[in-house]
């Protein structure tokens, strides 16, 4: 019988990844809930409608998404981000009405796309959204942030800012109509892609990878040229706050967001060492959806970190590190040891809060068991044997200082831990 294969672009994250995995989820989380952020968890399964009410035009509504129909004949989709179901929980549990909630979550993502480095059809994210505060006060907080995010990894030399302001509801249709007239006198030169966006969502198209396309839209108009007053104000605010908190950053007229939803303040962290994947962070302002899917009227941004693109830069930088546990690792050598060992391992977990023991249930030879404990990382090997059963004594080796191997009893293995713990 053939062997069950993983489907192509959904990988697995093995032990040694995870541990990698973990510790940059606890930075993450350690940066934002210093700064008040509190975690919100929803479902990975959503009715399309969803995604679909104010994202009709976005590639991820008409390419992307996982969608199908469940027993009931209810359209679902696996989520292609988490905005969207955040702001539904949001809404659904009063948040809103009751607070001005500062929130993070993260977990998997999916969209049907070629698999490539750094993009994988299931993928991961960590989140923060901020709903009820519409000021460049609270813009700068999430950007500052997210900037510290940066420098508890160590990489904050290796990202790059860029920024813009979308302006209001009424000052970005006066710029699409602008910028559909340029297009459109310039439609010879355009690619079928570029077309279909003109009629379906034509600021994506700032965004292309095209290279002739680009070229084209060095001469098109510039989205700051139809700002109204208000939004030029506010972010000439922003821009002045990241000046006094010394982050450096690059306005980009052509930088917009995937999805239709976003106005006034986008951003996005960027890197050079990533090849054409160079986005680790986007967000923006999106003031309009709270009411679009239900709520009341509810200003609220937000930012996304892909983690396999961070996970990629750590580990380009050589900063990836790994959170290993392990306290103690039991060396058994016959059956009576292990069983002594479990006893023994229950007796030190009674005594030391969140101690982590891993028993050896294997009775390979001592060479290959502590080559296994020097490998699991833990700290501490302890060593039953015959001699040490027949004794009453457990054998403790340092395995990080590569001192002597000491013989003590239990109680005397109880007073050298507590000087460790």
């Amino acid at each position: 019988m053939s062997k069950v294969q993983t489907l192509r672009g959904m990988n697995d994250i093995y032990p040694k990844e995870t541990k990698s995995w973990s510790y940059l989820e606890s930075i993450l989380r350690s940066v934002v809930e210093s700064y008040g952020y509190e975690e919100i968890r929803f479902p990975i399964v959503e009715k399309t409608e969803l995604y679909t009410r104010s994202n009709q035009a976005a590639d991820l509504v008409t390419k992307e998404m996982y969608t199908f129909q469940d027993r009931s004949g209810e359209s679902i989709s696996l989520r292609p981000e988490g905005t969207a179901g955040c702001v539904r929980a949001a809404i659904e549990s009063d948040l809103l009405r009751t607070d001005k909630p500062r929130l993070w979550y993260s977990g998997p993502m999916f969209r049907y796309e070629r698999p490539q480095k750094g993009r994988s059809r299931q993928f991961h994210q960590f989140s923060a959204e901020v709903f009820g505060l519409s000021s460049p006060e609270i813009d700068a907080e999430l950007i500052i942030m997210s900037a510290r995010i940066w420098k508890e990894l160590d990489i904050f030399e290796e990202l790059r800012l860029e920024i813009n302001n979308l302006g209001n509801e009424s000052s970005r249709k006066l710029y699409t109509d602008a910028l559909v007239k340029f297009l459109s006198e310039n439609e010879d030169k355009l690619d079928d892609d570029t077309i279909k966006k003109m009629s379906d969502n034509p600021l994506r198209i700032l965004d292309s990878k095209s290279s002739s396309i680009q070229k084209i839209l060095n001469t098109a108009p510039l989205i700051e040229d139809f700002l109204d007053k208000d939004s030029k104000e506010y972010q000439r605010k922003l821009l002045a706050l990241l000046d006094r908190a010394n982050i450096k950053y690059e306005v980009n007229n052509k930088l917009v967001r995937g999805l239709d939803y976003y106005n006034q303040t986008v951003f996005e962290w960027k890197t050079n060492l990533l090849g054409s994947q160079d986005t680790v962070l986007g967000g923006g302002r999106y003031d309009s959806l709270v009411e679009e899917l239900g709520g009341k009227d509810c200003p609220a941004i937000g930012f996304s970190i892909g983690i396999e693109r961070l996970i990629l830069l750590l580990q380009e930088k050589g900063k990836l590190k790994i959170n290993n546990n392990l306290d103690i690792y039991f060396l058994c050598l016959t059956e009576s040891a292990v069983e002594e060992a479990i006893i023994y391992s229950e007796s030190l977990k009674e005594t030391f809060d969140n101690i982590k023991i891993k028993v050896n249930f294997g009775l390979e030879s001592a060479s290959s068991q502590f080559k296994k404990a020097d490998k699991s990382g833990a700290k501490i090997a302890l060593i039953l044997g015959e001699e040490e059963l027949s004794n009453k004594i457990i054998s403790y080796k340092d395995l990080r200082t590569k001192t002597d191997q000491e013989s003590l009893s239990f109680q005397d293995l109880l007073i050298k831990l507590k000087q460790l713990y």
